[in-house]
């Protein structure tokens, strides 16, 4: 029998009350408050596990107008958004189905549709008249689902990405097809155009860009900050299925 002592329990890492980022990871100290004209509405799944990655709480400590909403269903988006809204036609959702910007050849990075999945007419027209954005937060397949069990959704305005440049994930995180977005690239995005401020954009990918470089300091010393991968059997959940 060996008589070396049992190994100490490893001490569990801290996390931030805001973030809920492992404090390594934090980045909470440097984030630029942004007074936004169009409110945003996160919708994250409740199995949405990446704490390393993960932008959601992030981008909503940017914003003046944020609200972060953690769960599955809302009877409607006033119940979601936790006030009254008039209008849900005048919010976008960023539209999860086969519509792709390259196959509609479209102009501009973000990009409204009719509900025939075709671009809309009058573009200008229909993104200036927006009050606000929702996005759903999660896998692939997590955000089908909140699509799914939300179906106040379809009276919002359908909008897509035609992004300039792929994700700054790069190798970290790999997304399923060349426009997907972190949730954060999305929103930078879409305010960054309806809102005519290309500032937004600019301090929303700082920000990311400083939660990237943080990751990768601590990632060779910390492996168990690293996103853990699927369980074996299950789909992979950024794989895209045809809508």
């Amino acid at each position: 029998m060996s008589n070396q002592p049992a190994a100490a329990p490893t001490e569990p890492i801290p996390e931030c009350p805001h973030c809920q980022k492992p404090m390594p990871l934090c980045i909470c100290d440097t984030v630029t408050p942004i007074e936004n004209r169009l409110s945003l509405l996160i919708l994250q799944h409740p199995q949405e596990q990446d704490r390393a990655l993960g932008t959601a709480r992030l981008l909503a400590k940017h914003f003046v107008d944020a609200t972060l909403r953690v769960g599955l269903s809302w009877p409607s988006l006033s119940k979601a958004l936790g006030r009254p809204v008039e209008n849900a036609a005048r919010w976008a959702v960023l539209y999860l189905g086969s519509a792709r910007a390259a196959d509609l050849e479209a102009e501009g990075e973000i990009v409204a549709l009719n509900r025939k999945g075709e671009i809309a007419d009058n573009q200008r027209a229909i993104l200036g008249k927006l009050e606000g954005v929702v996005l759903l937060d999660g896998t692939w397949s997590q955000a089908k689902a909140l699509w799914w069990r939300n179906p106040w959704m379809l009276k919002c305005q359908r909008v897509i990405l035609n992004p300039a440049h792929p994700s700054r994930y790069g190798r970290l995180r790999k997304e399923p097809r060349r426009d997907g977005l972190s949730t954060i690239e999305a929103a930078a995005t879409i305010l960054a155009a309806v809102e005519r401020r290309p500032d937004i954009a600019d301090t929303l990918h700082a920000s990311f860009e400083r939660l990237l470089t943080r990751y990768r300091e601590v990632q060779a010393e910390m492996p168990e900050l690293a996103p853990k991968p699927a369980p074996k059997g299950r789909r992979d959940f950024r794989r895209r299925k045809r809508a």
